[in-house]
C-alpha cells in the first residue's frame, strides 16, 4: 500500500511539473488596439504623393472602410475615393486596392456600395 502511495505521489510530482514548465513559458500578448473610425485615424493612411486636404465623405463597417478625399495641392489637388482596411498588425488603417477589393461579397455592402462606384 505504501508503495502504490509512493508511486501515485510520483506521478503526480512528475505531472505538476510538467504543468508548471508549461504554464512557465505560456505568454500571452494582447492584439493592437483596432483603429477608431474617425477622419484622423483615416487621414494617417494618405501618405506620399496621397497628401490628403480634406474629407468630403468618409465611413467604416467592420474592418473596412471608404473614404472620399482631396488630395495633392492646387492647381493639381483632385478627388479621389479610397477604400481602406484596419492592418490589424499596426492597428492602423491602410489604403487597399479597389481592384482587388471591389467586387461583390469581398466588402461590407456599405462600404462596396460608396468606395466601389466613384471616380
Amino acid at each position: 500500500m505504501v508503495k502504490i502511495a509512493s508511486t501515485v505521489a510520483g506521478i503526480a510530482l512528475v505531472i505538476a511539473s510538467g504543468l508548471a514548465a508549461g504554464a512557465a513559458r505560456a505568454t500571452t500578448s494582447a492584439a493592437p488596439p483596432a483603429a477608431p473610425c474617425t477622419t484622423s485615424a483615416l487621414g494617417e493612411a494618405f501618405t506620399g504623393a496621397l497628401t490628403l486636404r480634406s474629407f468630403q465623405a468618409w465611413g467604416c463597417s467592420g474592418d473596412f472602410a471608404y473614404a472620399w478625399a482631396t488630395i495633392g495641392s492646387e492647381p493639381n489637388e483632385i478627388s479621389v475615393t479610397e477604400v481602406l482596411h484596419i492592418d490589424s498588425s499596426a492597428g492602423r488603417w491602410v489604403i487597399v486596392p479597389r481592384l482587388t477589393y471591389c467586387r461583390p461579397g469581398a466588402l461590407p455592402e456599405p462600404i462596396y456600395r460608396r468606395g466601389c462606384f466613384s471616380n
